[in-house]
């Protein structure tokens, strides 16, 4: 790449320069390897998530968020996926 200099000017992540170094494209095919991907969420998954949100969002004093937690039939989603959800919705 004659035009790498320009790239070296910015500030760069671990993945941008193995890119760099491999070749464009090159973690494109490997999206297996490294952390594993979040399992996408299923519609009755959401609608769960919707019924949790709306039976503990008004109980004074507890954390909404760990109480969905608790009753959620999916076993395995953190947290921060379960706050992500319910944002995107």
């Amino acid at each position: 790449n004659k035009k790498v200099f320009v790239e070296l000017l910015f500030w760069k992540s671990p993945a941008a320069v193995r890119e760099m170094t491999e070749g464009y494209g090159s973690l494109q095919g490997e999206e297996g390897t490294g952390r594993s991907r979040v399992p996408p969420w299923t519609p009755q998954e959401e609608q769960e998530l919707r019924d949790l949100y709306w039976k503990y969002k008004e109980v004074e004093g507890e954390d909404v968020i760990a109480a969905i937690l608790a009753h959620l039939p999916a076993p395995g989603r953190t947290r921060r996926q379960v706050v992500k959800q319910l944002v995107r919705l």
